[in-house]
């Protein structure tokens, strides 16, 4: 798991940074998270948080997991709101729909088994920008982001699960496309400005990248014998909200909607559960690795 407190520590001393510092100190990461996961922690098992953050942030409410200190895992219902994103071909059922459904299943498993911390992004028809997801997984200092998505195509018999990573340079010219699309008019310039923070950044982010690409290698693995996968089935590009998640982050599509034997899996009870077993599995994985 990547260890952003150093980074940030050295952003400090050359840019003498200290009032945020203070505030990220507060927030925690890595090593410096202990106490300040204890005041969240205990806020949370209230109902929700109740410190000075933005509405998006303040109403999240974080399942503990049995064990004090474990990791946090933020899953992020794609779409919402006024945004319904694609739409099945035979029963139309929606994308922000699949993905709630997804997320919510798989947050009550998690939350079962207790051995991580699990939090939504919304667990209601919300809108959210790029912007309030990411910065909902900072600012609770998550340890792994995963955002759920349902993809979409004008060829019919386009089907199957990917898990993107993020990366500057795209894995081929459709997780180009994807990562435009969903960045939509919000997309970032990878240009730097040569400062230190700039390069400290830069570390952090290939720390992160990294960490994300482990975690979309092992819920192919995990997945394959599971959930019917596109060929190639990891794939990367430069997606916004992984990248300001700024923590291990995967960008999951489940299946296609365009595609009635998809739609028809994420409709099954007894397929979906297959699909979050296998989302499940990866992310307690992952979490013992961020220990």
């Amino acid at each position: 798991m990547p260890n952003r407190t150093s980074a940030r520590l050295l952003l400090l001393a050359t840019g003498g940074l200290l009032l945020a510092g203070a505030a990220y100190v507060a927030l925690g990461r890595g090593p410096l998270r202990a106490a300040a996961s204890e005041a969240v922690a205990g806020e949370a098992r209230e109902g929700g948080l109740s410190t000075a953050l933005p509405p998006t942030v303040a109403n999240v409410r974080i399942i503990e997991a049995r064990a004090p200190g474990r990791p946090l895992v933020v899953i992020d219902p794609g779409h919402g709101g006024r945004d319904p994103g694609a739409s099945g071909v035979v029963d139309g059922i929606r994308e922000k729909d699949v993905t709630l459904l997804i997320a919510g299943e798989l947050r009550d498993r998690l939350a079962e088994r207790g051995r991580v911390r699990v939090a939504l992004t919304r667990d209601g028809d919300a809108t959210l920008t790029l912007d309030d997801r990411a910065a909902i997984a900072r600012r609770l200092g998550a340890d792994l982001f995963l955002a759920i998505h349902a993809d979409s195509a004008n060829n019919p018999q386009a089907r199957g699960a990917t898990a993107y990573s993020l990366s500057e340079v795209a894995s081929d010219g459709g997780a180009a496309l994807l990562a435009a699309r969903q960045n939509g008019e919000e997309a970032v310039s990878s240009e730097s400005d040569g400062s230190v923070r700039a390069l400290l950044a830069d570390v952090a982010t290939r720390d992160e990248m990294a960490a994300g690409a482990d975690f979309a290698l092992r819920l192919v693995k995990e997945a394959r014998d599971q959930v019917p996968l596109r060929p190639e089935p990891h794939r990367f590009a430069a997606f916004r909200v992984l990248r300001r998640s700024e923590a291990a982050a995967v960008l999951f599509e489940a299946g296609y909607l365009s595609n009635a034997e998809d739609e028809a899996m994420l409709l099954d009870p007894v397929r979906r559960r297959q699909i979050v077993e296998a989302l499940a599995r990866t992310i307690e994985a992952e979490a013992v690795r961020a220990r």
